[in-house]
């Protein structure tokens, strides 16, 4: 179902370990990522300290920005999750000083529930 999900934009969860040393060099002492997950080919990762979001661009997605969202400056987040005929969930993030949440669509095969609850466990605790 991956290439279903990357196709209409949705969100298909990454290995972490897969992923490991590519962020070697972007994490600080004591950060370990959480989960990642990729819409075609930009990413988003939940560490236990932030939240990462990699823009692939150009053509040959050499080139990438990568954003950091402290969990302290994440003000609300809601899901919507996948109904009996949908296709996706949707996760809204509000971020302090946007007004418009960031919204990510997740594919129905993937659990939306485990990145609320790593949302709930960093931006609450």
């Amino acid at each position: 179902m991956g290439i279903f999900n990357a196709i209409l934009g949705q969100a298909s969860e990454v290995s972490v370990e897969k992923i490991q040393k590519e962020f070697e060099s972007v994490l600080v002492p004591g950060e370990s990522i959480q989960k990642a997950y990729r819409i075609i080919r930009d990413m988003f990762v939940f560490t236990n300290k932030r939240l990462i979001l990699i823009d692939k661009q150009g053509i040959t997605g050499s080139k990438a920005d990568y954003m950091t969202i402290p969990y302290g400056s994440i003000t609300k987040f809601s899901k919507e999750s996948a109904g009996l005929m949908d296709l996706d969930a949707e996760l809204k993030i509000w971020i302090r000083g946007e007004d418009a949440p960031l919204k990510k669509q997740f594919g129905k095969d993937n659990n939306i529930n485990e990145v609320y609850q790593i949302l709930s466990q960093y931006v609450l605790g």
